[in-house]
This record gives C-alpha cells, sequence and structure tokens, in this order.
C-alpha cells in the first residue's frame, strides 16, 4: 500500500471525498435513490433522534479526516470540492443543530416518503424484478417513518402542518392505486405489494390523522427564521459571505430597472395586440405601469387549461430544442427529457419542476413535470392560474426547466468527474444558470417579443424572490407587504402571489438562489464576452464543463488558475 506521503493531495482528497459520499449514500439512501445509486432503494433514512445521532458522528470523523490535509497547494479542481465539502458539512450542522427539521416540518416526512417511493415507480433503472422487490420494502418501512414523525414532531408553524396534511392525503391515494404499473410487469411480486401498499397505506392514514387531530392544534411554531439565522443559513445556502441586507436592495434595483425595460417590449407589442387603438405615449410612472399591466392582461388570453397543459408544454420543448440547436448556443445533450402531469402528493409549493437523473445514474431518465391546478380550487382561482402561466409564460418556463436550463445544465453536471460536486450541485448555480438560459434565448429571439415580455416578467418574479425571502424571514414582512410587492410591483396575478407567499413561507433561503445566480452568471458573461474570440457556444460548454460549483469560483475556474 502507498504510504500516504507518497500519494499526493489530490490523491488523498479524491480518497477522502469518495469515502464520503459512500457513507453518506448509506445513511441517506433517498438521497442515493434520487442521485441514482441503487444499492440502498429497499431502505429509508434513520429519521429516529439514534439517527442525528449517528449522521452528527459521521460529520465529525469527516472533518477529523478532512482537517490535516494542507489543501493551499492541491489543484484548482480540488481546492474547489474540498470548500463545497466544508460547507455542505456546515450546512448539515446547522439543520441538526439550530433549524430541527424533524422536530418543527412534517414536510420531511411526506417529502421523503414521497421521494423513496416516487422512482421505483415512474423511473426504469435496473429491472422491473429490481424495482418490485425495492418497492415492496420500502413499503414495508413506511411505519416506522411515520412512527418517527409521530414522536419527533413538536410544535410546527400551521402553513408547515396544513401542506403536509395535504400532501399525506396524495401519498394515501398514491399507496392505495396498488402500483399497476410495477404489478402488471412482476406479477409474481403482485400480492407482496399490495399486501405491503395497504399496509403502508393505513400507517399514512394514521399519520393524516395524527398531523389533522395532534399536530394541527399546536402549529404555532413561527415559519420566520429570524434575521440571524436567515443571514446564517443564507450565507452556507449560497456559498459566500454575502451582505444579506444589501443584496435584498440590489435585487429591488434591478426590479425597478426590467420595469422600464418592460415598457420598451409593451410599445412593440401594442400595434399587433390592440389593432384598433392608438398607442399612447405614457408620461407619468402610473401611466407607464398601466401600460406594461394592460399588455401582460392581453398576453394572458392566450393561455393553456388542464386539458391541454401538458399537450402544450411538450410543444414548446420540441420548439426549444429546435431553437438552441439552431443557434449552436450549446451542446444539447443526447440524454431524454420526458413531460409528465405533477402528482398529486407533490404539488403545493411549485409550478413545474425538472426531475433529473442523477449523476450516478446509469441510465439517464429526465421528467420536466408540470403541475394542472390542485383539486378543489375554485374557476376564478383556475383562471388566475392560466393567466398567469399562458403560453408566452409556459415557453419561457420551458427554458427555465429544460431546454436549455435545468434538464440540460444537469447532464453537463452528471459529465463531470468529481462525483462529490456532481451529487451535491451547488442551487445558485443550477438556478443562476437556468435563469441566465431565459436572458439568452429572449436575447436571440425565442418567441419575439411576447416571450421576452414574459422573461422580464420572470425577471421581476426573479427579484422579488430575493427581496421576499429577506423580507419575510428577517424583516418581518407581512402577507400584505408581500402581495403588494409581488402584483404591484412584479406584475403577478393573484393567484401566483398567493402561492409564492405560501412557498416563502415554507422555505428559507432557496428564493434568493435564482437573483445571487443570475446576477453572477451575468457579471462573469460580461467579463469574458468582451475578451478576444469569445464565442458563446465555446463560453457555455467550458462554463458548463465543471459541474456545478458555488459561483464563487467560477472566475478562477474559467480563467484557469491552478
Amino acid at each position: 500500500m502507498t504510504a500516504p506521503s507518497e500519494r499526493s493531495l489530490d490523491q488523498r482528497f479524491t480518497e477522502l471525498s469518495a469515502e464520503f459520499l459512500e457513507g453518506y449514500l448509506t445513511l441517506q439512501p433517498v438521497r442515493a435513490t434520487e442521485a441514482g445509486d441503487h444499492r440502498f432503494d429497499d431502505r429509508w433514512p434513520d429519521l429516529s433522534e439514534a439517527g442525528d445521532e449517528k449522521l452528527r458522528a459521521f460529520i465529525k470523523v469527516t472533518r477529523d479526516k478532512l482537517a490535516p490535509l494542507e489543501l493551499a497547494s492541491a489543484s484548482a479542481q480540488t481546492r474547489v470540492d474540498a470548500a463545497m465539502l466544508t460547507n455542505q458539512l456546515d450546512l448539515m450542522t446547522l439543520s441538526l443543530d439550530e433549524l430541527k427539521p424533524l422536530e418543527l416540518d412534517p414536510l420531511v416526512y411526506t417529502g421523503a416518503i414521497g421521494d423513496g417511493l416516487d422512482p421505483l415507480v415512474t423511473r426504469s433503472f435496473g429491472t422491473p424484478e429490481e424495482r418490485a422487490r425495492a418497492l415492496k420494502a420500502r413499503l414495508d418501512g413506511v411505519p416506522a417513518v411515520v412512527a418517527a414523525a409521530k414522536s419527533r414532531l413538536k410544535r410546527p408553524p400551521k402553513v408547515h402542518t396544513e401542506t403536509a396534511i395535504a400532501q399525506a392525503r396524495g401519498l394515501v391515494s398514491f399507496c392505495r392505486e396498488s402500483f399497476p404499473v410495477l404489478t402488471s410487469a412482476v406479477p409474481s411480486e403482485k400480492g407482496a405489494i399490495e399486501a405491503a401498499a395497504k399496509k403502508a397505506g393505513d400507517a399514512l392514514a394514521e399519520l393524516l390523522e395524527h398531523l389533522e387531530k395532534e399536530v394541527l392544534p399546536r402549529s404555532d411554531g413561527d415559519f420566520r427564521l429570524g434575521r440571524a439565522r436567515f443571514e446564517k443559513k443564507l450565507r452556507l445556502v449560497l456559498d459566500d459571505d454575502v451582505d444579506v441586507e444589501a443584496q435584498a436592495g440590489e435585487a429591488m434595483a434591478l426590479l425597478k430597472t426590467t420595469q422600464t425595460e418592460m415598457v420598451e417590449s409593451a410599445r412593440e407589442l401594442w400595434p399587433a395586440l390592440f389593432k384598433d387603438r392608438p398607442f399612447a405615449e405614457p408620461k407619468s410612472d402610473e401611466e407607464r405601469r398601466v401600460l406594461v399591466q394592460t399588455v401582460l392582461a392581453k398576453l394572458a388570453d392566450d393561455r393553456s387549461t388542464d386539458a391541454t397543459i401538458v399537450k402544450d408544454a411538450t410543444a414548446t420543448l420540441e420548439a426549444a430544442t429546435a431553437f438552441v440547436k439552431e443557434r449552436d448556443l450549446v451542446r444539447v445533450p443526447d440524454e431524454p427529457c420526458q413531460i409528465i402531469e405533477m402528482p398529486e402528493y407533490r404539488r403545493g409549493v411549485a409550478i413545474a419542476y425538472c426531475d433529473a437523473a442523477g449523476p450516478l445514474e446509469p441510465k439517464p431518465e429526465t421528467f420536466y413535470a408540470i403541475s394542472p391546478t390542485p383539486q378543489g380550487w375554485s374557476p376564478k382561482r383556475v383562471e388566475s392560474y392560466y393567466r398567469e402561466y399562458n403560453r408566452g409564460m409556459l415557453h419561457d418556463l420551458t427554458v427555465h426547466e429544460a431546454m436549455p436550463g435545468h434538464f440540460l445544465q444537469l447532464m453537463h453536471n452528471n459529465r463531470f468527474p468529481s462525483k462529490l460536486r456532481a451529487v451535491f450541485s451547488h442551487g445558485a448555480f443550477v438556478e443562476g444558470w437556468a435563469v441566465y438560459a431565459e436572458w439568452l434565448m429572449a436575447k436571440h429571439g425565442f418567441g419575439g417579443a411576447r416571450v421576452r415580455m414574459q422573461r422580464q416578467k420572470m425577471a421581476l418574479r426573479m427579484a422579488a424572490n430575493a427581496v421576499l425571502d429577506f423580507g419575510v424571514h428577517a424583516k418581518g414582512m407581512s402577507e400584505k407587504e408581500a402581495l403588494g410587492l409581488m402584483m404591484n410591483e412584479a406584475f403577478q396575478e393573484e393567484g401566483e402571489a398567493v402561492g409564492k407567499w405560501k412557498r416563502a413561507t415554507l422555505t428559507s433561503a432557496q428564493l434568493t438562489t435564482y437573483y445571487y445566480g443570475f446576477t453572477r452568471m451575468m457579471a462573469l458573461r460580461s467579463v469574458h464576452e468582451r475578451k478576444a474570440g469569445f464565442s458563446e457556444r465555446a463560453y457555455h460548454d467550458r462554463l458548463l464543463s465543471f459541474g456545478s460549483p458555488s459561483p464563487r469560483h467560477l472566475p478562477g475556474l474559467l480563467d484557469g488558475a491552478p
């Protein structure tokens, strides 16, 4: 065996990172499934207090092994990975010791169960027999997850409990469907899966009853983190020592600049949208606001329905893919991307998501999930929803979630040699690229002025997200103030604004990643496009070749620092 002193720092860190990843995926089997490592598909994480102690011990062992490595003289890629690993350990410690989601957020349990069962049914990795056996084992383990929830949940915020109740109902229905697709493919496991599904469904019904009768009455916790904890969490989430309040102020300034740009887009669109109404040049801020709102309202008339939304999204994905190839903007992945209707139990937070194949997955398979309106919504709210996500906005959303946004970027990410960085892809890079992709496609004319106007509206939303994140968790922003920001300043429909308020109360620090990542991407492009021989295709391919590092590392990586 080679002595430690004879191995390079890069080799020693590579061994440590592989050891960390092995231990982490063993402790977090649902995360392993998502990443594409299917050795643990039959297990659940230990969500008990004993599980917390195992995770604390694992973090300490990793820190102890990392500390002696003098990484200042290692390669640039190793230094980036080491910094990201340290930051990840800090985030895990913050969650365990201060945020305590297993005690204060029932969505951790409903989310884990949904994330643990869904890929075994919807994806096609391995063989049907292997997935069927893993599904049965995980269904058998659902009562233990429910027991942990019933034992540990204390006084969550009310909005978290109410959302978890809705998701628990969806999970009960999910289990009682008996998984016909998989059982028909593996008839020998049909009886065992149905029996396990009944046991899991009964346990989830108990969880639902517990949430409704026991947890909801005592759900008086504060969904706001408070300024000190929010600043600490946001700096770790962004992996950057940012001035949190200054960043919120800069986001508000970007919002105002974008409003001005929208006046120009509205002026361009007016003749086609209002053929019988002459354009009147606005002379005041209020007239400019009315102009933009009038044009947005007209664009919102062209919209999908619950019956057409998936079909319409499919068409936009095809159009966006063709556009990227024609303009040669970036390498288009060979891996497939399938549009699906978002499962009921995953609804309640976002309109869409990209469920990409993990970096360890032998068979890449990505889903772009679109959420029709949840059951029980009034006709007025349904109309508001589709006015917000009209066909122009759907084009921009598809750019963000799929092409050339999340799907394309994550497929590039999965090719990066460091599996540590690929598994722990940085959220601000991922979201920053997706928002940058919106800007890029609009710059090249995708969908014309109609889509550009919606992209600008999304930029308003991105900036408002950062203001909202800081305002809600650090400054006590009220719901009325938040809705005013989103509807009056960011031109959001009421339904979207109400949904975003809920999302801000359910999450913290994530909403800022869009603004932070995008502004870092734009600053970086500004530097490089001034260099001789700049090529968008070459620049984008190189930018994406580093996986998904924290954005603060990008300047050094792109400049080829040793």
